[in-house]
């Protein structure tokens, strides 16, 4: 069977055994728990998942030749489910608490993300996420007010998430290698958060602040609100601040401004 790696996946597979206990470990897998790994490949983090016995373990694997070979590996000590992460819905999965593995697709890693973030109900879904990104991206994702890397990544997912940094994996990990080094984050959903409408409104509203990052934050505010004078008094803003100067609670803010007027 061809097992090669397909470029146009973002196919690069983990083959660093301490790499993967690691993984596993931060999982904190117990007996009861229903487990989903997302993109398992040849299975190799499948193989230690299932050493900590989970009461379930279901893959999501797009590609055919990886899920008949995971079958011929596993057979029924796994499910397995072939399709497109991100046409895929959860609802099935609703109130059950899981443990999330992702190596996800560098190319699709942050829209894949942007998914689960949107989802109602996050913390009744998931216990964690562990999931591995680009190191360039992870950075965006940790990334602090008033630094280079903070942007619409960072607010969108310190909005329900906390994250905590791993480590940083080198490519010598990976086979085939890949050009860049990686970082393992783990997301524990918030249990409580800035209650907003809809997660599209945030979406929009960061778009509109970082599409033009260096500008001052006059002219998006601006573009958002005929009133944008009273709302940057409201929220105590400097309209010569730029969009990284502020804190992830005052786009929620702005946010939740923006809908009361929309609707």
């Amino acid at each position: 069977m061809n097992l090669f790696p397909k470029k146009s996946l973002g196919q690069n597979f983990l083959i660093d055994k301490e790499i993967i206990n690691l993984i596993v470990e931060t999982g904190n897998v117990k007996k009861n728990d229903l487990v989903i790994e997302v993109g398992p490949g040849k299975g190799n983090l499948t193989e230690k998942i299932l050493e900590k016995s989970p009461k379930e373990l279901i893959v999501i694997e797009k590609d055919l030749r990886f899920t008949e070979y995971l079958n011929s590996r596993f057979g029924e000590r796994i499910r397995i489910i072939r399709e497109d992460m991100m046409k895929y819905s959860f609802d099935n999965f609703r109130k059950k608490n899981i443990i999330v593995f992702g190596n996800l697709p560098y190319n699709i890693s942050t829209q894949i993300l942007v998914k689960w973030i949107k989802m109602k109900n996050l913390n009744n879904f998931c216990k964690k996420f562990i999931l591995m990104f680009q190191k360039e991206v992870a950075e965006r994702i940790i990334a602090n007010v008033n630094t280079k890397n903070y942007g619409r990544i960072s607010i969108l997912s310190n909005w329900k998430f906390n994250i905590e940094k791993i480590v940083d994996i080198y490519p010598s990990s990976f086979k085939p290698k890949p050009k860049v080094d990686s970082t393992l984050l783990v997301f524990t959903p918030k249990n409580e958060f800035y209650n907003l409408k809809n997660s599209k409104n945030l979406e929009y509203i960061t778009n509109i602040f970082f599409s033009q990052k260096r500008k001052m934050i006059k002219k998006p505010l601006k573009f958002l609100f005929k009133n944008f004078e009273d709302i940057s008094k409201k929220l105590s803003l400097d309209l010569n601040s730029r969009p990284q100067n502020l804190d992830n609670l005052t786009y929620y803010k702005i946010c939740d401004i923006y809908e009361t007027l929309i609707n």
